[in-house]
C-alpha cells in the first residue's frame, strides 16, 4: 500500500488531478452550510429532523445534507440530471437532436448548452415552490420559517437556489474535465458519504435509548455488508462474447489472426437508473408545494418513499432506464460494422447484419438481469426503514451509488498509473479494477 501512494505522488498530473477534485468537492461541502436569506434554520432543522424516512429524507439524502440546512444547494444536482433526462428522451423523438449527438464533440458542447439552460429553468420552478413552501412552515409553537414573508423574500429564495444549483452543475464540469472524472457522480457521492456520520450517531442514540434493538443493529450491519459485496460482484460482472479476426495482408506484413472478446456488462448503465428514478420522483412532491390543490397533495402523499406505489413505479423507472440508458450508450450496429471494417466476426454467427441482432439479444437478457439486481438494491432503503425502525433513509440505493463510483473513481486512477508504467492501485500481483466508462 505504501508503494501504491508513492506511485501516485511520481506523476504531477495525476497528483494534480486528484488533489483539484478534493479542493472542489471540499468547495461544495463547504456551500452545504450557506443557508438561504431570511430563513430560521434552527426551525428548518427541527422541522425536517422529524421527518425522517419519508420525502425530505431521500431529497436530503441527494442534496448532501443542503436541505436540512436550507442552504444555497438545497436544490442539490437533481435539476440537472432532470434536464439531461427530458434531453434524452427528446432526441429520440426530434431528429435534430438525434443528429447532434452524433456530430461528435460539437454536438456533445451543444447538448450540454440546452442541458444547462434545463437546469436553469427547472432550478427557477423548484425553487419557486420551496420559496412558497417554506413561507407556509410554522413549529410546533407557531414559529415561522420566514422572519419577511413576501415576493423580496420568493425572489430571493428563486434567485438563491438556482445559482447554487448552477454552481454545483459548474463545480462537476469542472471536476469532470480538470480532476479525475466522473464530476456529477463524486458530487451525489461525496453528499452521501457526509451523511454517514449523522446516521451512524442516530442509530448507536436509537440504541441507546431502547428504540432500536442491538439484535436488529447486528442484522443492518450484515445485511449493509452482503449489499456491498452483492453490489460489487455485479458490478464487474461482465459476459464476454468471443472475437476472432481474421487474418489479412497489407503489403508484406500479415495482420490479424487473434482471438479477443467483446466484454459486456450485466449493468452497462451504473448508477444512472436510480438517479434518473429518483429524480424524476421527486419532482411531483416539489410541484405540489407550488399548486395547492387537493388533487396534487394526493399524488404528492401516494408518492411518499414509504408507501407501496412509489416502490412500483422507482422499480418500473429503474427498468425502463436500465434499458434507455443502455441502448444510448451502446449501440450493438455500431459494434458490428467496426468488426466488420476491421475483419473481426463472432464465431458461427454472420458478420453485419446477423452479429447486431445477436449482440443486442445477448444485452438485452443480461440488461434485464441487471435491471432487477439494480431495483433489488434500491427497494432495499425502504424495506429497513419499515421494518427496522431505521432514523435516516439509508440503504441499497446511496451503497449502490457510493460503491459504484468508488469503482468507477478508482479505475480511472488505475488507468493513469498503467498508462505510466506504473503497477495498479491493487499492486503488480492484485487484479485489475474494472469499472464503468467515464461518465460526468
Amino acid at each position: 500500500m505504501p508503494s501504491v501512494f508513492g506511485n501516485l505522488a511520481k506523476i504531477p498530473e495525476l497528483r494534480k488531478r486528484i488533489l483539484f477534485t478534493l479542493m472542489m468537492i471540499g468547495v461544495y461541502r463547504i456551500g452545504v452550510f450557506v443557508s438561504v436569506p431570511g430563513v430560521d434554520r434552527g426551525i428548518v432543522e427541527k422541522l425536517f429532523g422529524a421527518s425522517s424516512g419519508g420525502f425530505f429524507s431521500l431529497f436530503d439524502m441527494f442534496a448532501g445534507g443542503a436541505l436540512r440546512q436550507m442552504s444555497v444547494f438545497a436544490l442539490g444536482i437533481m435539476p440537472y440530471i432532470s434536464a439531461s433526462i427530458i434531453l434524452q428522451l427528446l432526441a429520440v423523438v426530434i431528429p435534430a437532436l438525434d443528429r447532434l449527438q452524433k456530430e461528435g464533440e460539437m454536438g456533445r458542447r451543444k447538448i450540454t448548452q440546452y442541458t444547462r439552460y434545463g437546469c436553469v429553468i427547472l432550478s427557477i420552478i423548484q425553487g419557486m415552490g420551496i420559496a412558497f413552501y417554506l413561507e407556509s412552515l410554522r413549529s410546533n409553537l407557531g414559529e415561522a420559517v420566514v422572519n419577511s414573508p413576501g415576493w423580496g423574500f420568493r425572489m430571493m429564495t428563486i434567485l438563491s437556489l438556482t445559482a447554487g444549483t448552477a454552481f454545483i452543475m459548474w463545480l462537476g464540469e469542472q471536476i469532470t474535465e480538470r480532476g479525475i472524472g466522473n464530476g456529477i457522480s463524486l458530487i451525489i457521492c461525496a453528499g452521501i458519504v457526509a451523511s454517514f456520520p449523522h446516521a451512524v450517531y442516530l442509530t448507536i442514540s436509537y440504541v441507546q435509548k431502547g428504540i432500536m434493538k442491538p439484535f436488529t443493529l447486528f442484522v443492518i450491519l450484515v445485511v449493509v455488508v452482503l449489499v456491498v459485496g452483492v453490489i460489487i460482484f455485479f458490478e464487474r460482472g461482465q459476459r464476454r462474447i468471443p472475437v476472432q479476426y481474421a487474418r489479412r495482408v497489407v503489403g508484406r506484413k500479415m495482420y490479424g489472426g487473434q482471438s479477443t472478446h467483446l466484454p459486456l456488462k450485466v449493468n452497462t448503465s451504473g448508477v444512472i437508473p436510480p438517479i434518473f428514478a429518483s429524480s424524476i420522483l421527486m419532482f411531483p412532491g416539489t410541484l405540489a408545494n407550488f399548486i395547492d390543490k387537493p388533487w396534487m397533495r394526493e399524488i404528492q402523499n401516494a408518492l411518499r418513499p414509504d408507501g407501496w406505489a412509489y416502490t412500483i413505479i422507482y422499480v418500473v423507472l429503474i427498468i425502463f432506464f436500465c434499458y434507455f440508458y443502455t441502448a444510448v450508450t451502446f449501440n450493438p450496429i455500431d459494434v458490428a460494422d467496426n468488426m466488420k471494417k476491421y475483419g473481426g466476426y463472432i464465431p458461427g454467427i454472420r458478420p453485419g447484419k446477423q452479429t447486431a441482432v445477436y449482440i443486442d439479444k445477448v444485452l438485452s437478457r443480461i440488461t434485464f438481469g441487471g435491471a432487477l439486481y439494480v431495483s433489488a438494491i434500491c427497494v432495499l432503503p425502504t424495506i429497513m426503514i419499515q421494518q427496522a425502525n431505521v432514523p435516516f433513509y439509508y440503504g441499497g440505493t446511496s451503497l449502490l451509488i457510493v460503491v459504484g463510483v468508488s469503482l468507477d473513481t478508482v479505475s480511472q486512477i488505475e488507468t493513469h498509473l498503467i498508462t505510466r508504467h506504473y503497477d495498479g492501485l491493487t499492486g503488480p500481483k492484485g487484479p485489475r479494477i474494472r469499472g464503468r466508462s467515464s461518465r460526468g
